[in-house]
């Protein structure tokens, strides 16, 4: 975790949690959003020895809580032996730096937790490239915690001392690596730009998986189309988007992306971090919104995820909304989830159960974005009935003397191709 821009100690190993609860959120968020950040501390390897929920009623600008208080949680997190406080609320590098002086101990916010995480998972050289800029980003307002032990070397002549000058310096550098990872990115979004269009040329329906992280997006992708995406029971358990191809009724075929879990409070830098590899999301032709039917707080995830979309500018895309992990869920659960959403879908990736569902009413929505077209074939051309198969969806095909007969519903785009075999009426 430590490098020349936290200055932090490499041997952390027991966390201090501090949770908060305001007048403005809802009853009991304050303890949901500490479970989740206990759940996220210990993806990177830290025992919780202990966590604290915080009613605040109104926050200060040198600990975000009074001084009172954050010396009691100061006590607390010593006589636990805990190595460093974890925040649940995003911290001001003036507040940071405050906790790290009165406490003595290593201080971090939620988003530097996630930044760890996305840090540590990260595999293609996109995704690598946007959580180092992300990082970036984060840690060039917090350089001034690398060099206070430094402080006392500082000069009185207008120069400065060496902190000073080594502090200016890693200030040069980290903007100099935004600039070099952003211009970085650039290709990498340029060359998979390419790949798409390649993609587009033989148009074939897409779609995106979405949801809360966790919620069994990439169980479900694995399940529909034998990929094998690392799909494991814990918080951002992959971070790259996987395109995956699948075959459902009439030979129709779908391009079906993985895409990265949401999370409430997912660092504003992460977001626009990862628009590029989100873009999946605004041009696929529908949504698959999956929620973990197992989890008493799906409410705030489905919220969550919505208004995620609305930020990337895909809250208007046909959405499929995919209860996951019925085979588990509590039947009063279930319920609620139902009265949520009344035309949802109801699943198990692990088992299979309601697939077959969920594959029809995919093939349902391609349908109904092609135009219906009926077409006679000449029996020497069975490659325009298989192009018919690849690109649209054949509702039915009969042999007759004269041809093949296919009925079904056909992209625009191939209007000029199918014209001269078009039946008129």
């Amino acid at each position: 975790m430590a490098d020349f821009l936290t200055d932090k100690p490499t041997n952390l190993e027991r966390a201090f949690l501090v949770g908060i609860q305001t007048d403005k959120m809802a009853p009991g968020e304050g303890a949901e959003l500490l479970m989740e950040l206990k759940e996220l501390v210990e993806n990177i390897g830290l025992t919780v020895t202990r966590s604290a929920l915080v009613q605040l009623r109104r926050p200060t600008p040198a600990l975000l809580l009074g001084s009172g208080k954050a010396d009691e949680l100061i006590a607390q997190a010593k006589e636990d032996g805990a190595d460093v406080i974890v925040f649940d609320e995003a911290l001001s590098p003036a507040q940071q730096r405050n906790w790290e002086e009165l406490s003595g101990l290593a201080v971090i916010d939620r988003q530097e937790v996630i930044l760890e995480i996305f840090s540590d998972r990260a595999h293609t050289r996109e995704a690598t490239l946007q959580v180092a800029l992300a990082r970036m980003e984060y840690s060039l307002p917090r350089l001034t915690r690398a060099w206070t032990h430094l402080s006392r070397q500082r000069g009185k002549g207008a120069m400065g001392g060496e902190g000073e000058t080594q502090l200016e310096n890693d200030r040069r550098t980290v903007r100099d690596r935004i600039a070099h990872l952003k211009e970085e990115l650039k290709k990498v979004v340029s060359q998979r730009d390419v790949q798409r269009r390649k993609r587009q040329r033989v148009p074939v329906p897409t779609c995106a998986i979405v949801g809360y992280t966790n919620a069994g997006k990439s169980t479900l992708l694995n399940t529909l189309t034998g990929a094998r995406v690392l799909a494991a029971d814990k918080l951002f358990a992959t971070l790259d988007p996987t395109t995956r191809q699948l075959v459902l009724r009439g030979n129709q075929k779908l391009l079906v992306t993985d895409t990265v879990g949401f999370i409430r409070r997912l660092p504003h830098g992460l977001v626009e971090a990862f628009k590029a590899t989100l873009e999946e999301v605004v041009v696929a032709d529908f949504l698959l919104h999956v929620i973990d039917a197992a989890n008493p707080n799906f409410e705030h995830h489905h919220a969550t995820t919505l208004a995620v979309l609305t930020e990337l500018g895909a809250a208007d895309n046909t959405i499929v909304t995919v209860f996951n992990k019925s085979d588990i869920a509590d039947p009063l659960l279930l319920q609620r989830a139902r009265q949520m959403v009344p035309d949802a879908l109801f699943v198990s990736a692990r088992t299979g159960a309601g697939l077959d569902t969920l594959e029809a009413r995919c093939v349902e929505l391609i349908a109904d974005s092609l135009s219906a077209t009926d077409l006679l074939v000449p029996h020497a051309r069975y490659d325009v009935v298989a192009r018919l198969h690849t690109v649209g969806h054949v509702q039915s095909e009969e042999q007759l003397d004269d041809g093949i007969h296919v009925r079904g519903r056909f992209p625009v785009t191939h209007a000029a191709y199918f014209a001269p075999f078009v039946v008129t009426k």
